[in-house]
């Protein structure tokens, strides 16, 4: 029986050690990958490669992460007239909603980075989000993907909880698809382990390649309450209020 927990963290520690040699620092963060997902030499021939996408193409509202990796493919969204789903940092201050229509084109960039979205943006309950449409594409990046698309976070499961509160109000399916955005560094050949919870990607996109996932496991199982780290619950407002909500 595989330790999942302990398979999660050797891979991610052996895959971190290489992309230091190719990550951008954050400012708050330096190299600490345990704490933000990495921007990367060639992050933008990734992010092109994304874009001329048919998930991309098709899509007219995207739910794109916080990650410093994808903040040229939400200007690049918003530029492109698609709306764009976000959350602050560790979701402590819950989802907003990027709508190219509200905002001045000259402030797109802006708009686009953590900062800029909490001064430009609208921030959005689960119940708004109930009411409107639903989410074509589901963007993140990653610390480690393996070519079946099976990723594993920087280990707070953030993403995990992003899928899983949106489905559970009915804004994504099994259909809707799953991006990742990675250095080739990231992306391995070898088996990795899901938990159930674990999202996996229809599509990788390293600066090098695109690679289309056959048939990914998609999580239907929500929000396990009975799993959840109780200081996400507490830090977390809309985890809060899907229990509320009676998920």
């Amino acid at each position: 029986m595989v330790d999942i927990v302990d398979h999660k963290i050797k891979v991610r520690e052996r895959v971190w050690r290489e992309l230091r040699k190719v990550a951008v620092p954050d400012s708050r963060f330096h190299f600490d990958f345990g704490e933000f997902i990495a921007d990367f030499e060639g992050g933008e021939e990734a992010v092109q490669r994304l874009v001329d996408h048919e998930f991309y193409q098709n899509s007219n509202y995207i739910f794109i992460t916080p990650d410093n990796c994808l903040d040229r493919l939400r200007l690049k969204a918003l530029e492109d007239g698609k709306k764009v789903l976000m959350t602050t940092y560790s979701i402590k201050r819950g989802f907003w909603l990027l709508d190219p229509a509200k905002i001045a084109t000259e402030l797109y960039l802006y708009a686009s980075t953590l900062d800029g979205m909490e001064r430009v943006g609208q921030p959005v309950s689960l119940k708004d989000l109930a009411d409107m449409p639903k989410v074509d594409y589901m963007v993140t990046g990653t610390g480690a993907i393996n070519t079946k698309g099976i990723r594993f976070g920087k280990g707070h499961g953030f993403f995990d909880s992003e899928w899983g509160m949106l489905y559970q109000i009915g804004r994504i399916s099994t259909d809707t698809p799953s991006a990742a955005v990675v250095h080739d560094c990231q992306l391995l050949e070898e088996e990795l382990t899901p938990d159930v919870y674990d999202t996996v990607a229809d599509a990788i996109f390293t600066p090098t390649r695109t690679i289309t996932v056959d048939g990914p496991h998609k999580p239907t199982c929500g929000i396990l309450w009975d799993r959840l780290d109780p200081v996400m619950y507490e830090t977390i407002p809309p985890l809060q209020e899907l229990k509320a909500m009676g998920f």
